[in-house]
Formats: C-alpha cells, structure tokens, sequence
C-alpha cells in the first residue's frame, strides 16, 4: 500500500527528512531540482529555528505524556472504555516500546545546535577562519 493512504506513514518519513537534513549536504543547499532556486544556500535560520521549535515541541509533548501516565492528569482511554495498562506485562510492552520516543526531542536538539554551529562557522569570513586556526 503506498503512503498516500496512510499520513501516518508520510508524516514520519519528513520527520526523518527533516532531522537527516540537519546532518547531510541537502539541508544546506537547494536541490539541483528545484527551478530557480537550485544551488542557493539555505538560509542558517530557515532551518534552526524550524528544527529547534520542533524539538521543543516533542520534548513538551513528551513530558507531558510522562507525567500524565505518572500523576493521571487525564485517564487515558482506548475503545473499550478502559485505560492503558498501568502494570503487568502489558505496561511492560508499552513503556519499552515508548521509551526510546523519549530520546527524540533532545537528539533533535543536539542535531539542531551541531548544525547551527557547523554552518555559522562554515559560513564565516576566511579572514575570521585564517585568525581562529
């Protein structure tokens, strides 16, 4: 099935894009592909500032869902009307299978600001570069 049935799908596969564009060549020149614009570098804040919101977003998104399961803010409910497992095997699987979730906003981060600071320095004048090496 492609993923135009499933967003899910798609939406995960930009969020890839999107941290793997912080680390490889095309996040930081346009395409050769794209008309008019190929070959143009892409502005530092165009992508940081994007990026790092993101990042703060899933952290947020995350604490809250750690706290929530900890202190029940709100009961989560499924179809049958019965919360998540709170223990046993079942609240095993899910907290193994969610922890590594937990790891995404802050390694977003700490790709955001190895970005930023990869291409302020790329970006700086020879002159500043030739004093500082």
């Amino acid at each position: 099935m492609s993923s135009r049935g499933r967003p899910g799908v798609r939406r995960t596969g930009e969020r890839r894009s999107t941290a793997l564009g912080l680390v490889r060549p095309w996040g930081e020149v346009v395409p050769r592909w794209v008309p008019g614009l190929r070959g143009r570098p892409i502005p530092v804040p165009a992508v940081a500032v994007p990026a790092a919101l993101g990042a703060a977003l899933i952290m947020m998104l995350c604490a809250y869902g750690v706290l929530n399961q900890i202190f029940g803010f709100v009961e989560p409910m499924n179809e049958n009307g019965d919360g998540f497992p709170t223990s046993g095997p079942a609240a095993w699987a899910l907290w193994t299978t969610y922890a590594p979730l937990l790891a995404w906003g802050p390694l977003l981060a700490v790709l955001t600001v190895a970005y930023y600071r990869r291409r302020r320095a790329n970006d700086a004048p020879a002159a500043v570069r030739l004093e500082a090496g």
